[in-house]
């Protein structure tokens, strides 16, 4: 298959347009009168305009504050829309003052033929803390209702202008217009990134004189019209990822009698800035409170892959992950060690640590989570996690991550596999690497199951996960108690009821879990005069194609590649015959992206299925999403397919 590319689409703005007037307090009885969304009946809410201005000003002390001015104005069609009445902005709140106000918050309703006005009062704004460094300002307009118009304008001022904040074009609900103002003064150099599938337009760069007179800045415009609601889809990695936005990196300053101040603008100063941070390489080079235990562990092993894992299982089993993620250090590899407790840095950093004192080629490799987005330019933000990885000869790898007690060597928790990380050596150089895996993750179905001539099917099943199936098994099931587990499964799988139930090998991380019961299903088979109709696949069997768009932007993520193999034999019930089944079926996608077989024998009393379905891709470009489609449809068909059974 072509080389997976998110179609995401990144670049920089030379676009010619130029926006509108849009203020607030002048919500017209036409916008209240409306009852949906023109463009979008389903929408539970609209955003009417959002209009924004980014610039920058001098405090008393002659130091650049930022301010960044945002104004809504938000239509309320449904119930369902009452969430967009309440607005929460995160800030900064320490080291320097960052202010953060809401103004102008006004309910606007339509009674009879007269516009009514109703004002945020005190008691509706609150104040909350999200964490040591950041506090929420939230406000909840009131008098919302069905129709109602909601307007209001933040305003955020502060110091910190390297953290230029994002701009979005597109939500979970339409935009009818979207303008953008920024202004950059004439000693500030950022980079600027749009993203997403929205015709953003961009005025043409012009410069103009600063607020303080003091200085020429350069303007920007930037417009957009009916922007679609971005929704969910099946199979999608991070909506973030999609999202119509812009966003500015700080590459560099030069300020009168300062000279030039270059920050990070590629990939490779990106990491060597990290590297040389201290709480990140100074804690690599921290090695005497692990050195006696580390000895003694590795004593006489002399294979490089014994060290590896007994060095891995050593911090898995020691260290236990307090769920924080960071490339940074919090408390410190020392303190952590003692404590048995850390956060991703402080575990995995020690892992590498160990590694390297016995004489193994490790390396961290920075991250960014599935949940934090895929990493598009380069600015230290865009990593939020640190792994280790065992470099070998012919440019390969063994990715380590402690954090989890299920992982493996070369199976990491899902929440890393985002693409690509970026592994940086002991000489600051450092390169991209794939940690997307590549061999398919398989689970393995056996059935033998009876049908009665009530419709009764009763049977035993054995289910066997390997790889990525069995480590998703042990860390969402083995935590959970047994009979809470039958019932999810029950519920699972519309019928079934379970009797006695085993699962094996639950701590042997490097044999597959093997999970075995018995079970009953009333609900498998239809009845029909002298003739019995039921699928093959019994419970398994899958009723909807989950792509039911007639077009994709997204990537199709699958996370892993994965292999699913079914047997089944069925024996039928006494007095009845095979009247017909449905016949065998061989379909393939393009490029080996996917396969499905089907192959159905009948013998006397007793019929065997034999399934194979080959996902080979853990992500599937839009542009086969058609092709895709099509091949589910096909193969849900067959599955769907009974066999007639007559009584005889």
């Amino acid at each position: 298959m072509k080389k997976n590319v998110l179609l995401i689409f990144v670049f920089f703005l030379s676009i010619n347009s130029w926006a509108q007037n849009y203020d607030l307090g002048k919500v017209s009885i036409e916008e209240l009168q409306e009852k949906k969304h023109p463009l979008d009946s389903s929408a539970a809410a609209a955003i009417l305009f959002k209009t924004g201005k980014t610039y920058f000003d001098i405090d008393p002390e002659g130091y650049f504050v930022l301010i960044n001015e945002v104004k809504f104005r938000v239509k309320i069609y449904k119930k369902e829309g009452y969430e967009y009445s309440t607005v929460e902005m995160p800030y900064y709140k320490g080291g320097k003052q960052v202010r953060l106000r809401f103004d102008d918050a006004v309910t606007y309703n339509l009674v009879g033929d007269k516009i009514e006005k109703t004002k945020l009062k005190s008691d509706g704004e609150f104040e909350e803390k999200f964490n040591e460094d950041y506090n929420i300002k939230k406000i909840t307009l009131p008098n919302v209702k069905e129709g109602s118009v909601i307007e209001y304008k933040y305003t955020l001022r502060t110091p910190y202008y390297s953290f230029f904040p994002d701009w979005y074009f597109q939500y979970s609900i339409p935009v009818n217009h979207v303008e953008y103002d920024v202004r950059i003064p004439q000693y500030f150099t950022y980079r600027r990134f749009l993203k997403g599938f929205s015709d953003v337009k961009a005025s043409k760069e012009e410069v103009v004189m600063g607020m303080s007179r003091r200085y020429n800045e350069s303007k920007v415009i930037y417009t957009v019209d009916n922007v679609k609601a971005l929704k969910a889809e099946p199979y999608v990695n991070n909506m973030e990822n999609y999202t119509s936005m812009l966003q500015y990196e700080l590459a560099s300053t030069s300020f009168p009698n300062s000279g030039i101040t270059n920050y990070a603008t590629d990939w490779q100063s990106v990491a060597k800035t990290i590297y040389e941070h201290e709480d990140f390489g100074d804690e690599l080079n921290r090695k005497s409170y692990f050195e006696e235990d580390i000895d003694a562990l590795v004593k006489g092993v002399v294979a490089r892959d014994e060290k590896i894992n007994i060095i891995f299982d050593y911090v898995k089993s020691r260290m236990n992950w307090n769920e924080k993620n960071s490339y940074y250090c919090d408390a410190g590899v020392k303190k952590a060690y003692a404590e048995k407790v850390g956060n991703v840095a402080e575990i995995n950093l020690m892992l590498v640590a160990m590694l390297r004192h016995a004489q193994i080629n490790a390396n961290p490799v920075l991250v960014s989570t599935r949940s934090n987005g895929i990493a598009l330019y380069p600015n230290r933000g865009a990593y939020n996690y640190v792994i280790a990885a065992v470099e070998l000869e012919n440019n390969k790898q063994i990715f380590l991550d402690a954090t989890t007690k299920n992982a493996l060597p070369n199976l990491l928790p899902i929440r890393v596999l985002n693409w690509n990380g970026r592994l940086i050596r002991e000489n600051k150089t450092s390169e991209e690497v794939d940690l997307m895996p590549k061999i398919n993750s398989k689970e393995v179905i056996n059935v033998l199951a009876s049908i009665d001539a009530e419709g009764n099917v009763s049977g035993k099943a054995r289910d066997q996960y390997f790889d990525y199936n069995s480590y998703i098994f042990r860390e969402n099931y083995l935590s959970v108690a047994k009979d809470s587990y039958i019932e999810s499964l029950e519920k699972r799988y519309d019928g079934l009821e379970i009797g006695e139930y085993s699962v094996a090998n639950e701590k042997e991380l490097s044999k597959p879990i093997v999970e075995t019961f018995d079970f009953t299903n009333s609900n498998l088979v239809e009845k029909i005069g002298d003739k019995i109709y039921f699928s093959p696949m019994l419970y398994y069997v899958r009723k909807e194609n989950p792509f039911k768009e007639e077009v994709r932007q997204f990537p199709v993520d699958f996370i892993f590649p994965y292999q699913d193999k079914y047997t089944f034999t069925i024996s039928i019930p006494e007095g009845y015959v095979v009247e017909s089944v449905p016949t065998p079926l061989s379909i393939a996608m393009e490029e080996n992206i996917a396969l499905f077989k089907y192959n159905i024998t009948n013998s006397g009393s007793q019929i065997q299925l034999a399934i194979i379905f080959d996902m080979n891709y853990s992500n599937i470009p839009s542009d086969y999403y058609l092709s895709l489609k099509d091949f589910y449809k096909k193969m849900i068909e067959k599955q769907n397919e009974k066999i007639v059974l007559k009584k005889v």
